[in-house]
């Protein structure tokens, strides 16, 4: 498994949409050896990615509910990354 790619079945608040957006655009930059998106790459990459999102979604609503919770917190949910978010946003 891609070790950026955080587990997120079992989230105490459930995984929201943009953690399942973060971690599909993850796995597609790993498939796809993208270090970067380009004009050229978005197109097949912005499709993918929804595609992944999507059926993730589907995934973690048909799985039963997990006994124990991930041993790691997903990015969006750290509090260094929001900070950085938080500064991004205000530039």
């Amino acid at each position: 498994m891609c070790r950026n790619i955080t587990a997120l079945r079992g989230l105490e608040p459930a995984a929201t949409p943009d953690e399942v957006h973060a971690a599909a655009l993850q796995y597609v930059r790993k498939v796809g050896g993208l270090s970067s998106i380009s004009a050229a790459t978005r197109p097949a990459v912005d499709a993918a990615v929804a595609d992944i999102a999507a059926a993730t979604m589907r995934l973690l609503e048909q799985l039963p509910e997990r006994k124990v919770p991930p041993k790691t917190v997903p990015p969006l949910r750290r509090p260094e990354v929001q900070a950085r978010i938080h500064a991004h946003s205000h530039d």
